[in-house]
């Protein structure tokens, strides 16, 4: 079992800056895939971000050159850093791991984050104001 608890979420001015941490404890296993989806109300869920137990990483090309995906594996730790926000990130955004599984094909061939795992934290609002 997996316990994803996020933090750091809040309101900001369009251009602001904003990281999301995302503390994980129970057990991961050697291959893994880890990263942050986002909701907004009447939307789907959007993989923002993710990164493989191989040390890659991707971003969804909504946010590419804004938002970077790191972990600090001592602190069991996944971190998003959000940079130059825009109203349209607006949204609930969870950390998710599946804890046994590396990332899934379509991450590999098109640089997707995925937009579903098996485990997912509880969430933290980020709002972006114009």
């Amino acid at each position: 079992q997996v316990q994803l608890v996020e933090s750091g979420g809040g309101s900001v001015q369009a251009g602001g800056s904003l990281r999301l941490s995302c503390a994980i404890s129970g057990y991961m296993g050697s291959t893994y895939c880890m990263g942050w989806l986002r909701q907004s109300p009447g939307q789907g869920r959007e993989g923002v971000a993710a990164t493989d137990s191989d040390g890659s990483s991707c971003v969804a090309d909504a946010v590419k050159g804004r938002f970077t995906i790191s972990q600090d594996n001592a602190k069991k730790t996944l971190y998003l850093q959000m940079d130059n926000l825009k109203p349209e990130d607006t949204a609930m955004y969870y950390c998710a791991a599946d804890p046994y599984n590396s990332c899934p094909l379509s991450y590999r061939l098109y640089n997707a984050p995925p937009a579903s795992y098996g485990y997912r934290g509880q969430g933290t609002q980020v709002t972006v104001s114009s």
